[in-house]
């Protein structure tokens, strides 16, 4: 039988083995009182805050975040094409009135000044493209309202005009260079008139045109006692003078009248001469 004692021993471990089953301390472990201090300050250190709570704590509150305000269209952004749509169309339908009632109701030179003033605005306030559109948009109404032959008469050279007056005034030309060409393509448009009218009508126009000026310019020699007979030449020339200076003071007109009704719409065109403000007492 063995002795309780023995049996005492064998059941307890050896300190040798105890040793050696331990683990080894890792070389980052703090040794001594280190490790209880990290243990309080591990203890001590609240864990990080979750990244949603952070978010709601950086937000500010709705009421003090700006709101957002009307924008007003102005030329340059997207809000602008409609205003100048309908500007557009507005003005065209001007011009096209403008001409059918001195058409049908003529009241003399009143209503001519204004045929190409409102296409001009229209390139003042919303450019080139714009402009365009206003001419060819009046051609086709007087079309739809008159014929096409009426539309083209008005077209050329009163659109056109238009579109020249706009461009030149917006980039500010003087009065002098803007009424010589105007008057340069008044000019040709009363050619192309005469021109289109002779086709249609059958007959030169032209020749009638030269009878009336063969009359006043022998009508002039003898008033000056000439008693030369006026050539042909002559008479042509003096017919293409008398056109030339009926277009020049007729571009005159027109600028006068946008200098006067332009400026009260915010789109002032260049300044006239001095002698032209002097005459008007003019002081814009």
């Amino acid at each position: 039988m063995s002795d309780p004692s023995d049996n005492a021993q064998a059941s307890r471990p050896d300190s040798s083995e105890e040793t050696k089953n331990q683990p080894l301390k890792s070389e980052a472990e703090p040794q001594g009182g280190n490790s209880d201090s990290a243990d309080e300050a591990d203890i001590d250190t609240p864990p990080p805050a979750s990244t949603s709570e952070a978010d709601k704590v950086s937000q500010p509150p709705l009421r003090a975040m700006p709101r957002a305000k009307a924008t007003i269209p102005d030329r340059q952004g997207y809000p602008s094409a409609p205003l100048a749509m309908v500007e557009t169309a507005f003005l065209a339908s001007t011009a096209s009135l403008i001409w059918l009632i001195n058409y049908y109701f003529p009241l003399g030179p009143v209503l001519r000044m204004f045929f190409p003033v409102p296409i001009a605005l229209v390139y003042l306030r919303w450019g080139n493209r714009a402009s365009w559109m206003a001419a060819l948009v009046s051609g086709l109404l007087l079309s739809v309202l008159m014929g096409p032959t009426r539309s083209i008469l008005f077209f050329i050279p009163y659109g056109l005009m238009g579109v020249q007056l706009g461009a030149l005034w917006r980039r500010q030309a003087s009065w002098l260079f803007s009424i010589f060409t105007g008057t340069l393509l008044g000019t040709l448009g009363f050619f192309f008139r005469f021109w289109l009218l002779s086709i249609l009508l059958g007959e030169d126009l032209w020749v009638y045109v030269m009878t009336q000026i063969t009359q006043l310019t022998e009508w002039g020699f003898v008033k000056l006692g000439l008693l030369a007979q006026p050539s042909l030449l002559l008479i042509q020339a003096i017919a293409v003078v008398m056109i030339i200076i009926s277009n020049a003071v007729y571009l005159f007109v027109v600028h006068l009248v946008a200098l006067l009704m332009l400026d009260r719409l915010g789109n002032p065109i260049p300044r006239p001469p001095n002698w032209v403000q002097v005459l008007l007492d003019y002081d814009g």
